[in-house]
């Protein structure tokens, strides 16, 4: 039976933030989830000590559900499968595992049998069925979203397509949606609720570097552009930015143009580096991944991650909102 995000999780709000890498700390994970909605840590290639040590804040944090966001194709299946294991051994089934990509199969089952949550961000409706197949909430991303790019539909074209093959199935949709409005639209194009990316960008909570922020809530969606530019660390992935020096032009060399930290560890920053500008980066902001979708011409004030919440949460389905069929056609239309 077809349920909203809300139903899905025990929330309030059918509201899911983006686990974006470097963005999406602990901090912005577990107060998106305190607010109501469904918190998500970035997990990116974290593994071991530096895991460990991410996922104990997350659980301290919050007593809400809240998710790890893992990449399959950036780690491997080996890292990837260490990656499973940590989260499942150390946190609460309360804990879900939210995939950019597709998984093997294995991981699924394995998921499943620990009794935890799956979702599932993909680009196209096949990639959509499969994951639903498996039980997985399933993010529809369209081109519009901010970040890597997984396929090349529109976002309610996606989210129309992946509803007529599966009525049942919990569909969030993701991509340019920086307003209620835009909300309401994927909502009536068969979402049970949204994914923010952007949005939670700028919130106050947001390990965004200050410049990162300023850049976006300064932007419209004609200062985004969908290149692959920002290669090095995750190749062949193309990505939608704000434009910037390196993507006008992209014959640069590639030497390093920063510093950052990331769980107590130095690094440095290539010029072409796929990491987003943290506030434990210096060097050239203006000349880095600045990830950003077409939802910035919506955003324009730097607010708390709660203040996000609380401005989508009166569109939003809620856990009981498909218990009639008059409620269920008020909102899908």
């Amino acid at each position: 039976m077809r349920t909203t995000l809300a139903g899905a999780f025990g929330l309030d709000v059918s509201l899911l933030q983006s686990g974006m890498g470097g963005v999406a700390g602990t901090e912005l994970a577990c107060a998106v989830s305190n607010a109501g909605a469904v918190g998500c840590v970035g997990g990116y290639k974290l593994v071991g000590g530096a895991l460990s040590a991410m996922l104990d804040r997350l659980t301290a944090g919050t007593d809400r559900p809240v998710g790890v966001n893992l990449i399959p194709e950036v780690v491997g299946p080996e890292e990837l499968d260490r990656q499973v294991a940590q989260v499942l051994n150390e946190t609460p089934e309360r804990v879900h595992l939210s995939f950019f990509g597709m998984p093997d199969d294995a991981v699924f089952e394995r998921v499943a049998a620990a009794g935890r949550q799956t979702v599932v961000q993909i680009g196209t409706a096949e990639s959509g069925a499969h994951a639903a197949a498996h039980g997985a909430v399933v993010v529809a991303q369209g081109i519009e979203a901010g970040g890597h790019l997984l396929g090349t539909s529109r976002r309610d074209d996606l989210v129309a397509a992946l509803r007529a093959l599966l009525p049942d199935t919990c569909l969030v949709a993701s991509g340019g949606i920086g307003s209620p409005e835009e909300a309401e639209r994927a909502l009536a194009a068969g979402a049970d609720g949204v994914l923010l990316g952007t949005a939670f960008v700028v919130a106050h909570e947001s390990r965004a570097h200050a410049r990162f922020k300023s850049a976006v809530t300064g932007a419209d969606e004609t200062d985004t552009v969908i290149t692959d530019v920002y290669a090095i660390g995750w190749p062949g992935r193309r990505h939608r930015v704000l434009a910037t020096t390196v993507t006008t032009d992209p014959g640069q060399p590639a030497k390093f143009i920063g510093k950052t930290v990331v769980e107590g560890k130095p690094y440095l920053v290539p010029r072409f580096s796929a990491a987003v500008p943290t506030e434990a980066t210096s060097g050239r902001i203006e000349e880095m991944a600045l990830y950003c979708g077409r939802s910035c011409g919506a955003i324009s004030d730097e607010v708390s991650a709660a203040d996000v919440v609380a401005t989508f949460a009166r569109v939003l389905p809620g856990p009981e909102a498909y218990k009639t069929k008059e409620r269920v056609e008020s909102y899908v239309g």
